[in-house]
């Protein structure tokens, strides 16, 4: 089993760092940082390249729309250099509401988008020239990224949710980064991505599933509140986060709770929308229990595909963080 933890760069990058490098020394083997529209994830993953020695350090995610293809590429090949190889670039989309009204760019051909990206950031990795004829870039000076590189590839995860999405994961990329993914449906996720890699006539059909974990410790005194906050990122993901995640959520068996959620919402019965998600769903999607039942359920997940498991990186100061996470990997 292995873990990994969600860094959050807070208001203190100092304590920051030293939260994952506590991580790092607990045996955590990977850390990755976020963007949307608060901090640059890049200065932070800096950061973490000089202050750790081992863990692999990614990004989940940077969208693909406010950074051209070869700045990606240029930012990548810093940080492997920097890190000594130790880097993931996790890619996605993000949303029309952060792309248009955060970034100012409109929010056009997401798949394609992500495609041509990642074939220009591989490219350009590489070392070769650059020549790209698509639908969004041409490309045609045949410029070559001129800078250090430690290794001719550096691995790309993509947050896919779609059909769509994960079978040109399998196409062109070597992990996928899920976000409330049940862990019944691990093998197959890996089976549609594997199929997809095979029908596009790559050699590697080997993946690297890496998926969001939320995990919540019981401990006897305020349970209520952490089941409550169990539901609360469902209900978050379900009504405010655009239409992906809860039509996800459908086609991997919740249709009762979905629906039943997004009801509620728009009713603006919160209570009843928190409700209907049911225990069932928070224990498939989810770690919840006293500490050794969450250590067992992340086994579970282990057991059933997930390579390595991001948690969001526990709260409190350092010396609580530190204790919760030695709980969890112990």
């Amino acid at each position: 089993m292995k873990l990994g933890v969600i860094a959050t760069l807070g208001r203190d990058w100092a304590t920051a760092v030293e939260r994952v490098r506590i991580a790092e020394e607990l045996g955590y083997s990977h850390a990755t940082a976020g963007e949307a529209w608060g901090a640059s994830a890049i200065p932070f993953l800096t950061l973490l390249a000089v202050n750790t020695s081992r863990m692999t350090l990614g990004t989940s995610i940077l969208n693909c729309f406010s950074r051209t293809p070869a700045v990606f590429a240029q930012e990548f090949a810093l940080l492997d250099q920097i890190s000594d190889g130790r880097m993931v670039f996790g890619l996605g989309s993000s949303g029309s509401n952060v792309i248009e009204h955060f970034h100012g760019v409109p929010f056009e051909k997401p798949l394609r988008r992500i495609r041509e990206t990642v074939e220009i950031f591989d490219t350009l990795i590489s070392g070769e020239k650059l020549e790209y004829d698509g639908e969004i870039f041409q490309l045609q000076r045949r410029f070559q990224l001129d800078a250090p590189k430690p290794r001719p590839k550096i691995p790309v995860w993509i947050a896919a949710l779609t059909p769509r999405s994960v079978r040109q994961t399998g196409e062109i990329a070597d992990g996928v980064i899920p976000i409330h993914w049940p862990r019944q449906h691990f093998g197959s996720l890996r089976q549609d991505l594997t199929t997809a890699a095979t029908a596009a006539g790559r050699t590697d059909t080997s993946f690297t599933i890496a998926p969001f974990t939320t995990v919540n410790v019981l401990d006897g005194v305020d349970d209520e509140a952490k089941w409550d906050a169990a539901r609360q990122i469902l209900w978050f993901y379900i009504n405010r986060m655009g239409v992906f995640y809860w039509q996800m959520l459908l086609q991997q068996g919740y249709e009762a709770e979905v629906t039943a959620c997004r009801a509620a919402y728009a009713d603006r019965d919160t209570p009843g929308a928190m409700a209907a998600i049911s225990e069932r769903m928070i224990r498939d999607l989810q770690c919840i229990g006293p500490v050794e039942e969450a250590r067992e359920q992340l086994q579970a997940r282990a057991d059933a595909g997930a390579d390595v498991q991001l948690i969001y990186m526990p709260k409190g100061d350092v010396a609580e963080t530190a204790r919760q996470l030695e709980e969890l990997i112990a």
